[in-house]
């Protein structure tokens, strides 16, 4: 048995003493992040599900039992990991998805006591909880701080510095924002918010960092807002000179990070506190003392919707990204054929590309690099166990991005290294169809994600073929890799798509076992044109590298495809090819040329 076995006996020990009868582990942090800092990731360090990409993994200990939930991006690799940790993994989306909620109450008893730490979970899911637990007569303890407990070498909390993100580049001073800010609180019924989401309280302050939140430049905080006061929760640690004279510009008091719950509890009665219930936890929520008002969609759209200049450095990011991808992938073919290249050491290499270039802060993700079977792993992260040697005959499966101060970049391409098989090949067509035919679309005003997303999959349901992770996702600008509301996928999100919202396009197949296919470009929603009608929009393709049409079984794509393949790859080498050398101009017209 793995150590975790050991501290599953521990939880077990405290259950018993306390009279709790099941726990249900959170995966993210008091901010409700994808990606939380070490001091949060309790979840992991209990389970050894570490989720490397995502922590999505939610955990559920009973007196005899326990199980881990996670999505299909992770469902080999937590078969895998869970092994002899006394875990069992259950699966939260596709065929055989399982409600963690709906189980909890199948598996409890009236008279029995659920525990959570209330300061990990969402209003929102921590009220359904409760709702369906009270049904059954079963109390919920939300209090229940487990990892204080039983994690003896927890890590603090981080403390890196803030930087000011150059106003000049994101377009909008910190005054404007705010003052936007509080015209859509005003528009939710509120006169007061307070935000818990990193991303929103970096965008609202124009203030990033390195280390708190792995790939994101974001920090621990909590921001209040109202019409006369600006308060930032933080550790005073985190403040330079130059972000304390930043701060004291635009009106800012700080306070200790610790100190939002007092302040919560001091709030009058006649403030009407704009809270997001999916983003605010329900520790915090137990501790407000004036009127809560549920809400936030309108705050949402705005760090979702770019402007024009943050959209034009976005595009100089992606010809950065570009150049480093160029680069990457001719070494990747210069070596291959030696036989000396594995997925941990392309990781490496493709990591110090990027941020070679002084305005590549991170990688926006930690990079995706699968060969063959491991390419069917929806999020695979390569380790020192499961590192393989890329060699032989296969595709090569790589999801990687960059944070530049300039915007955040994410791209997916799949290549062929060897000779690559027709099934492999028709396979790549069939999602390279569905790429295409999204990055085609054109919508009336109002138009969903969900309602483009069978554009991309059509291909492949027409063969019974499928993926069931979503088509696209928001993107931030350096800031999260993933941001809401907006989002493409099977599941509709009521957010219709607007001019200045970036999204992914990635649709991808995946076979177990044999070969995982992904093609992903950063598109942003823009205005086509005006009838009669209404206003119509059309995507942007923003990202810039080419497809391997090695992979391309050209008699399955229409003369449309064909054209925008083409007509794209003319943009690519255009955009590209003043900023390389000239061998590399070389490979790039190579990779580029129409078919």
């Amino acid at each position: 048995m793995k150590k975790n076995a050991q501290y599953l006996a521990q939880l077990r020990k405290v259950m018993k003493d306390k009279g709790i009868d099941a726990v249900i582990v959170s995966g993210t942090d008091p901010h409700q992040s994808e990606l939380p800092p070490k001091h949060w990731r309790g979840r992991e360090w209990l389970t050894g599900f570490e989720s490397g990409n995502g922590t999505n993994g939610t955990a559920v200990v009973l007196a005899d039992e326990a199980y881990c939930w996670t999505d299909s991006r992770y469902f080999i690799q937590a078969e895998d990991q869970l092994k002899d940790t006394g875990f069992k993994m259950m699966k939260e989306d596709g065929p055989e998805a399982t409600d963690l909620i709906d189980w909890v109450t199948e598996h409890t008893q009236e008279g029995q006591t659920v525990a959570i730490d209330g300061m990990t979970f969402s209003i929102s899911w921590a009220q359904r909880l409760q709702q369906q637990l009270n049904d059954n007569g079963v109390k919920l303890d939300d209090s229940f701080p487990l990892f204080d407990y039983i994690w003896q070498e927890r890590p603090e909390r981080p403390t890196n510095k803030l930087f000011i993100h150059d106003e000049t580049i994101v377009g909008e001073t910190v005054d404007s924002k705010i003052s936007r800010m509080l015209e859509a609180v005003k528009s939710e019924m509120g006169n007061a918010i307070l935000l818990s989401a990193l991303d929103d309280i970096a965008w609202a302050t124009n203030l990033r960092t390195a280390g708190d939140i792995a790939f994101s430049p974001i920090f621990v905080a909590y921001l209040y807002l109202d019409s006369d006061r600006r308060i930032l929760f933080i550790d005073d640690k985190k403040l330079t000179p130059e972000v304390e004279a930043h701060l004291k510009k635009y009106h800012f008091e700080t306070r200790p990070y610790e100190a939002v719950l007092e302040f919560a509890e001091t709030l009058p009665k006649q403030t009407r506190l704009l809270l997001d219930p999916g983003k605010t936890s329900r520790g915090l929520y137990d501790h407000i003392a004036c009127t809560p008002v549920f809400g936030g969609d309108q705050v949402a759209k705005l760090k979702s919707i770019k402007n024009a200049i943050m959209i034009d450095n976005l595009k100089t990011a992606m010809k950065k990204d570009g150049v480093a991808l160029t680069r990457f992938f001719m070494m990747v073919e210069s070596e291959y054929p030696k036989g000396n290249l594995t997925e941990l050491e392309l990781g490496k290499a493709l990591r110090a590309l990027r941020l070679a270039d002084p305005s590549c802060v991170d990688e926006s993700f930690s990079p995706i690099l699968g060969w063959n079977a491991h390419g069917a792993i929806v999020h695979y992260e390569a380790t020192e166990e499961s590192d393989v040697p890329v060699t032989g005959d296969g595709l090569l499966l790589v999801d990687s991005g960059g944070q530049y101060t300039y915007g955040t970049t994410d791209i997916t391409r799949t290549i062929a290294l060897g000779t690559p098989t027709e099934e492999q090949r028709h396979d790549f067509t069939l999602v390279l169809k569905g790429h295409i035919a999204l990055a085609k679309a054109i919508f009336p005003q109002g138009t969903r994600g969900g309602q483009l997303d069978v554009l991309a999959r059509q291909f492949l349901w027409k063969e019974g073929k499928a993926y069931y992770h979503g088509t696209g996702h928001g993107v931030g600008f350096f800031i999260n890799c993933h941001e809401g509301p907006q989002s493409i996928r099977l599941n509709d999100v009521n957010v219709p798509l607007q001019p200045g919202m970036i999204t992914s396009n990635e649709p991808g197949i995946y076979l177990e076992g044999k070969y995982g296919i992904r093609s992903e470009n950063l598109i942003a929603t823009e205005l086509l044109g005006t009838t009669e009608f209404g206003d119509f929009y059309h995507f942007e393709v923003l990202t810039l590298f080419p497809f391997d049409t090695t992979l391309v079984e050209k008699s399955i794509l229409t003369e449309d495809e064909t054209e925008w393949l083409n007509n794209y790859h003319s943009k690519v080498y255009n955009e590209l090819a003043p900023l390389l050398q000239p061998e590399e101009q070389d490979w790039l017209a190579k990779k580029c040329k129409a078919i």
